[in-house]
């Protein structure tokens, strides 16, 4: 009797596995793999290796230096140079940036946040265009602050916004946040690097507000992609 018992007892769940099996929860989805929404360095340097130049002359990368080597080169919706990256610390005073770390600091840039401030130089990643001048003037080539632009070093692509404008004979020069982001050395003292960065600022672009970074990489990501294709 026993035995008959434990029989129907098995026979039982043997049917009802099946059952208990097809109503399991589903298996999660595997993530997707991350798929970068703009160019590559190199997609984006291809289309920079001639030069239509629109600097009525060269700049300087450096006040000590004597030569005159970079052009400001126009394209398809862009301009583009290279250069060296200088650190610029200006601003909003911060631990990596003020007085004590950057013996040229000063409290403002030209171009500010929508709060009516300065823009922090060790947060926001931005560039800094020369001064109007009879070499070039940015604005003649639909620049302006909080323009989009994209910087290219070692591989490497960060989208910043036109945030300062520095001295009328030299060029090369972005924020303590855009070196350190493109493994540059950010260190306003004895950072930067003498060569090997491409600047791209797109015309008619605008990143608002100036100081979010996220909006700066949608636009750049977005600018660059027609950039590369009508190049």
């Amino acid at each position: 009797m026993r035995k008959l018992i434990l029989l129907a007892t098995l026979a039982l769940a043997s049917a009802m596995m099946p059952a208990t099996l097809a109503t399991a929860a589903p298996a999660a989805p595997a993530t997707p793999a991350t798929v970068e929404a703009g160019p590559t360095a190199a997609q984006l340097l291809a289309k920079t290796n001639s030069c239509r130049q629109i600097s009525n002359g060269k700049y300087k990368t450096d006040e000590d230096v004597s030569s005159k080597t970079v052009a400001v080169c126009d394209a398809n919706g862009a301009v583009f140079w290279k250069a060296d990256m200088d650190i610029d610390c200006d601003g909003q005073r911060s631990t990596q940036c003020n007085e004590d770390t950057d013996c040229c600091y000063q409290d403002d840039t030209a171009f500010h946040q929508s709060d009516g401030k300065p823009l922090n130089a060790a947060k926001l990643p931005y560039i800094v265009v020369p001064s109007s001048s009879s070499i070039w003037k940015y604005t003649s080539s639909q620049l302006k602050g909080g323009g989009s632009c994209a910087v290219i070093y070692n591989g490497k692509v960060e989208y910043a916004v036109i945030g300062d404008t520095g001295p009328s004979q030299i060029i090369g020069e972005a924020s303590y946040a855009t070196a350190k982001d493109l493994g540059i050395n950010p260190d306003p003292s004895n950072g930067g690097t003498d060569s090997g960065v491409t600047y791209i600022c797109f015309k008619n672009s605008t990143v608002s507000p100036i100081e979010n970074h996220s909006n700066a990489i949608s636009k750049g990501e977005s600018l660059a992609t027609t950039f590369v294709n009508n190049n």
